[in-house]
């Protein structure tokens, strides 16, 4: 038993179990999946401050004040405090970042002292061998090892963020007693199996079929896995796999994803060599093969038939902890530009007294202000019960993975040539950072998932209008009224929404907040009428519906945390009301383009050029414009 579970035990074994979803890391496989479930919202009301801004309503339970703020009770508070100390420690005089992206592995004696740690457990329960961090002090810790080295971050996700997670979210009783002491231990490593070649976003797609042997006590598993992390290390798998279903409503049998519970074991599991990738290469990555692989039915994890389900747990539940990594990343990417910059004399001044590099350093900050406060609102509403959050989830990971690599840029540029060599370590961060806009739902994807679970929820309370729209007769007087309403915003009048909560300081912040909740919802509700369920082939629009729900999701957190540090009277709140303050104004004026763009002409022109333009290069295999010097050169 590792020291901090043993601290963990003996601090935690009398705190109320909180009623939340359990969180993962940032690390993942490099599996990408997105699906919009059907859902009737007609008759569903949602807390969700996202949720709802599709309607053009302001629901800030979960927003104001700050939730992360008081979520921690002393006791949780004294676990974190004896926990970040020792972890940061670890990182800094014992792993070596460098030392394991050179050898493409995580050395031995880290990995014996990660063990140590407690690291491969942090929130399995503590009756199973783990520490039992609850998603807001599992989010701090994920932040250091974001700060130090990403490689060694996707590992341990990889293991416990959502190797094992499925266990800890679906398993019964027995599978949790069997499985996760080891795990918890780091005696033994998980892999979480979703992707195949075939199957990227499209997770339904798959290909790997488990059938039920003749006597009823087994399946035999066969298909292959691509791109799995500790694919070629770990002993314990969750695999997804297509089962025959049969409908006990029809009678019709169909192909369904069930997760199993999969030990390298039963043999028939075998993997190919490690991949070489550009970054986070101390991760193992590695294809895994099933063939005729015989796994119990009790084996069988959250039902036949019920895998899907089971997979989107996972990945939703965890996003919020990718932000939190990242936010540890952008932190240590501006304390390289700074030094820099403080030290770096040209032209006889010290660089950071001249606007070009204040205005990158200024940028930096405020885009991790957002990160971090987003990723400690989601977190702190998960760990408080919040039933949807997926939205949120989403936005945060989007936001951060894009806004780390946009500090890990603007610190190469700011160190110039310095930034290029090895010794500055910024360059290893880069390679390390791609990968996170692509795994755990490709951004692409998100912020069609965003879009799309956003509109689906206003239009269940838009039947209404979308009725009478057909039958103009039928309710004249809605029609009228919501005709009003878009003649005015056509003109550009709009009437703000309310925001409730945030410090009179920043009353004018809490005005723009609510003015461009306004006009989202007056702009969703103009599209759902326009397009109705078209609206899902229209993905120019759906970008730039997503991306002024990030800037209006943003701005709310950045809104609370600095209410918060005013209330509080922090000594940083002066700075943090300038950062919201400059946030805010930079965040509006986004969302006024982009709802802007969803009925200009021009833009509708362009969008329709650009369609035409890519349809054309596709067609001719390639770029079609003549070589200016010539057909022949």
């Amino acid at each position: 038993m590792s020291r901090l579970t043993t601290f963990a035990i003996s601090k935690c074994k009398n705190l109320n179990t909180l009623k939340c979803s359990v969180a993962r890391s940032p690390a993942s496989t490099l599996t990408t999946t997105w699906h919009l479930q059907k859902r009737n919202y007609a008759a569903e009301t949602s807390e969700s401050f996202c949720m709802n801004i599709f309607r053009g309503k302001a629901v800030t339970e979960q927003v104001f004040p700050f939730p992360a703020v008081d979520v921690l009770d002393e006791e949780r508070k004294e676990t974190l405090d004896a926990l970040v100390d020792p972890v940061s420690k670890f990182f800094e005089e014992v792993n070596d970042a460098a030392k394991n992206d050179e050898l493409e592995k995580i050395e031995d004696h880290t990995l014996e002292g990660l063990k140590e740690l407690g690291a491969f457990g942090l929130q399995v329960p503590v009756d199973f061998g783990g520490i039992g961090l609850s998603n807001t002090q599992y989010a701090r810790l994920v932040e250091i090892v974001g700060s130090h080295d990403l490689g060694v971050g996707i590992a341990l996700g990889a293991h416990q963020s959502i190797g094992f997670k499925g266990i800890t979210l679906f398993g019964n009783e027995e599978q949790k007693a069997k499985y996760l002491p080891k795990l918890a231990a780091g005696q033994e490593f998980a892999a979480y199996s979703l992707t195949e070649p075939a199957s990227g976003s499209d997770a339904n797609s798959i290909r790997t079929k488990a059938e039920l042997s003749a006597d009823g006590k087994h399946y035999v598993l066969n298909g292959s896995k691509i791109w799995i992390s500790n694919g070629g290390i770990a002993d314990i798998f969750t695999v997804f796999a297509k089962t025959p279903v049969k409908d006990s409503k029809t009678g019709d049998t169909k192909d369904k994803i069930t997760a199993f519970i999969v030990e390298r074991g039963f043999g028939g599991v075998s993997s190919g060599p490690p991949e070489k990738k550009m970054g986070i290469k101390c991760s193992n990555t590695a294809e895994v093969y099933f063939e005729d692989t015989k796994v119990p039915v009790e084996n069988v994890l959250g039902g036949v038939g019920e895998g899907f389900k089971v997979a989107m747990m996972i990945l939703n539940n965890g996003r919020f902890g990718m932000a939190a990594a990242l936010s540890g990343t952008m932190k240590s990417c501006i304390a390289k530009a700074v030094d820099h910059a403080q030290n770096r004399k040209q032209f006889a001044k010290n660089i950071h007294e001249y606007g070009a590099i204040q205005e990158k350093i200024a940028e930096m900050v405020m885009r991790h202000y957002a990160t971090e406060s987003m990723a400690y609102m989601v977190a702190a509403n998960m760990d408080k019960g919040a039933k949807e959050f997926q939205i949120e989830a989403a936005i945060s990971k989007v936001y951060g993975s894009e806004a780390a690599w946009f500090c890990c840029d603007t610190a190469m540029q700011i160190l110039g040539g310095m930034s290029y060599m090895k010794d500055t370590g910024l360059e290893r961060v880069m390679r390390d950072l791609r990968i996170f806009r692509i795994f755990e739902g490709t951004n692409d994807i998100l912020r069609l998932f965003v879009a799309l679970t956003g509109i689906q929820y206003a239009g269940g309370h838009l039947r209404d209008v979308l009725a009478a729209l057909k039958s103009p007769v039928s309710n004249p007087g809605l029609l009228v009224g919501k005709a009003v309403e878009k003649a005015k915003r056509s003109m550009g009048v709009v009437s703000p929404i309310s925001v409730v909560g945030a410090h009179s300081e920043l009353a004018a912040e809490a005005d723009k907040l609510g003015t461009c909740i306004a006009m989202f919802g007056g702009s969703v509700e103009d599209l759902l009428a326009k397009y109705q369920k078209k609206i899902v082939d229209e993905q120019f629009l759906l970008w730039r519906i997503a991306e002024a729900a990030m800037d209006i999701y943003s701005m709310s957190a950045v809104i609370s945390r600095c209410s918060a540090a005013l209330t509080s009277g922090l000594p940083s709140s002066e700075h943090e009301k300038v950062i919201c303050q400059t946030y805010v104004e930079k965040a509006t004026q986004r969302v006024k383009d982009n709802l802007g763009e969803l009925t200009s002409t021009p833009h509708q022109a362009i969008f329709k050029n650009m369609s035409l333009i890519s349809k054309q290069t596709v067609a001719n295999a390639g770029v079609i414009a003549q070589h200016p010097l010539g057909g022949s050169l």
